[in-house]
């Protein structure tokens, strides 16, 4: 990502929304950007498995966790998968897990928090919705920029 959020709202402004959720940053990469694909979940992370596993081609995985902190959706294994399939980042409202490893690979990852207890594995969930989070949609095939600053998502 070559344009700091900060300057990138500086130019475009109201065509941006701006996520006032305050994310930590966990992933190799702080400053990361693509479109958006979108998981809606609840302590089950087998649909973010299986989506990460898929080619990225730069893309965001946007993971509505509805907040959860009890369990994690992301952790090694599902974040080096995304590495080797082409992703830009994940933006996780909800736990992460395996912290020291997700900031040793060129990863975006963004998160509320971290738990070690792992989630379910059942594959319940949606794929590819429209999600809210703290008042901000992400729209499937919008584009999201992300950075220490924060998140911007294009309206």
């Amino acid at each position: 990502m070559s344009t700091a959020t900060a300057d990138l709202y500086d130019e475009r402004g109201d065509d941006l929304d701006s996520l006032a959720l305050q994310l930590q940053d966990i992933g190799g990469l702080t400053a990361f950007d693509g479109p958006i694909r979108t998981v809606r979940c609840h302590r089950d992370n087998a649909l973010v498995k299986s989506v990460l596993a898929t080619p990225g081609g730069g893309a965001v995985l946007v993971v509505d966790g509805g907040g959860s902190l009890e369990s994690a959706l992301v952790g090694d294994l599902i974040a080096a998968s995304a590495v080797a399939n082409g992703w830009a980042g994940v933006i996780v409202n909800g736990a992460v897990r395996d912290r020291e490893a997700l900031a040793g690979l060129p990863l975006g990852v963004k998160a509320l928090g971290s738990n070690p207890r792992k989630s379910a594995k059942e594959g319940a969930g949606e794929i590819d919705v429209e999600v809210l989070i703290a008042g901000v949609r992400f729209a499937p095939g919008r584009h999201v920029w992300a950075d220490a600053d924060g998140v911007l998502v294009e309206r």
